[in-house]
């Protein structure tokens, strides 16, 4: 009867996977632990109140005011024969983060004042998800 060739590396092997064992048990426990305090922590965490969303007509213009607790986001389009006047601001209490505007040398149509303030809502209401 032929033996088989021994490999002397074999039960060295064997102990080392062995002693990694533990390791990779208590490192899927606490990869547990971890995800469970995250879930815990989304739970635990404040609902934010809801947008509360007001368009206003001006004129041949419109403006938009979104409120959500402490933070205000506003833009007007105020529309003359000879111009368009964009205002956005966003401000957290009483400290504006951002506060400009912008001048167009023509009229914007009433479907041209709809789209900039529906994309401005659309704006604000992707950057609250995302959060």
């Amino acid at each position: 009867m032929r033996s088989q060739p021994c490999d002397s590396a074999s039960p060295i092997r064997h102990r080392a996977a062995a002693s990694l064992l533990p390791l990779l048990g208590l490192t899927l426990s606490l990869s547990y632990l971890v995800q469970s305090d995250h879930r815990a922590l989304a739970a635990d965490a404040p609902a934010e109140p809801p947008l509360a969303i007001e368009i206003t007509k001006i004129g041949l213009g419109k403006e938009v005011v979104i409120t959500q607790g402490e933070k205000e986001w506003f833009m007007r389009v105020e529309v003359t024969p000879e111009n368009s006047v964009v205002v956005r601001q966003e401000k957290e209490g009483v400290r504006y983060l951002l506060d400009e505007s912008e001048v167009h040398d023509r009229a914007m149509t009433p479907a041209e004042v709809d789209a900039a303030i529906a994309d401005f809502v659309n704006s604000i209401k992707t950057r609250q998800k995302v959060k």
